[in-house]
């Protein structure tokens, strides 16, 4: 169980702060989930990721229907690893990942390896 200071976001008018805010435990969980399913995609193919990260950025801000809506950057480091090896098993992680399946398509997502 988490016990956390949470803060209704500047954005939403609340007073953002050094509170946790709802963007920064979207970013946490995706970073996660996303992490989880780079495991299991290299681990097919045994193919070695120790070292790799997972850093997710997350924003909120107007979107066109009147609403909110998030904006995600994430980068995600494969260590030891060429860039086409890398882009294919973040491809195949992004497939896979449950939080990626459930935003895709309404949810602007940049995704970079580095």
């Amino acid at each position: 169980m988490l016990d956390l200071d949470l803060a209704v976001p500047k954005e939403l008018g609340g007073p953002g702060g050094a509170a946790t805010s709802s963007e920064q435990l979207f970013a946490t969980g995706y970073s996660a989930c996303f992490h989880s399913a780079l495991q299991l995609v290299a681990r097919r193919p045994k193919v070695d990721i120790s070292g790799s990260s997972v850093t997710t950025g997350v924003s909120i801000g107007p979107d066109a229907h009147g609403g909110y809506g998030l904006n995600v950057s994430m980068t995600v480091s494969l260590p030891g690893l060429g860039h086409e090896q890398a882009q294919q098993l973040v491809e195949q992680a992004d497939r896979t990942c449950p939080y990626s399946n459930a935003v895709r398509g309404n949810v602007d997502i940049d995704l970079q390896v580095a």
